[in-house]
């Protein structure tokens, strides 16, 4: 999909430098699939403790 951003120079450099990315479409992607993996990761640990799964934890833990 073709899309039109006005993205900074330097930002993207940057980016491209940091990540190794050989284009900056590349970098994009691989920035935009980092950002979407972190805050799937930190909606995971935000329901930390509130899904209870009815384990017996000192049974799991003897096997």
């Amino acid at each position: 999909m073709r899309t039109t951003l006005d993205i900074p120079e330097k930002l993207l450099s940057e980016a491209r430098r940091l990540s190794g990315a050989k284009t900056k479409t590349q970098a994009i992607i691989w920035g935009l699939e980092e950002l979407t993996r972190r805050k799937r990761i930190e909606h995971l640990w935000s329901l930390r403790g509130k899904i209870p799964l009815n384990l017996d934890l000192r049974r799991s833990r003897a096997r």
